[in-house]
C-alpha cells in the first residue's frame, strides 16, 4: 500500500454550489474518485451529495460522462440527441 487517504483534491465554486474532486486510496490500496457537491440551503445548513468511482470503472464512467456532456451542449444549442 502506498499513501492512504487523500492523494489529490480540487474544487469548483459557483454561486450556489461547490464541487469537490478528490482522488483517494482506500485501505486495500485501491484508488477511487470521490465527487462531492455541497449546496447551501435557505436554512443556512448544507446539503451534501457524494459519489465514488473506483479506478476499474473510471474509463467507462468517463466515456458516459462525456456522452452526457455532449447532449447538454447539443440541447443548449437547440439540437436534439439522435444517438
Amino acid at each position: 500500500m502506498a499513501i492512504r487517504g487523500e492523494i489529490f483534491s480540487s474544487h469548483v465554486m459557483t454561486d450556489k454550489r461547490t464541487y469537490f474532486f478528490n482522488v483517494k486510496e482506500d485501505r486495500t490500496g485501491s484508488h477511487f474518485l470521490n465527487i462531492v457537491e455541497n449546496k447551501k440551503m435557505p436554512t443556512g445548513n448544507y446539503e451534501r451529495h457524494s459519489i465514488m468511482v473506483y479506478e476499474e470503472d473510471i474509463e467507462n464512467f468517463m466515456r458516459e460522462l462525456n456522452r452526457a456532456f455532449k447532449v447538454v451542449k447539443r440541447e443548449k444549442r437547440g439540437n436534439s440527441f439522435d444517438e
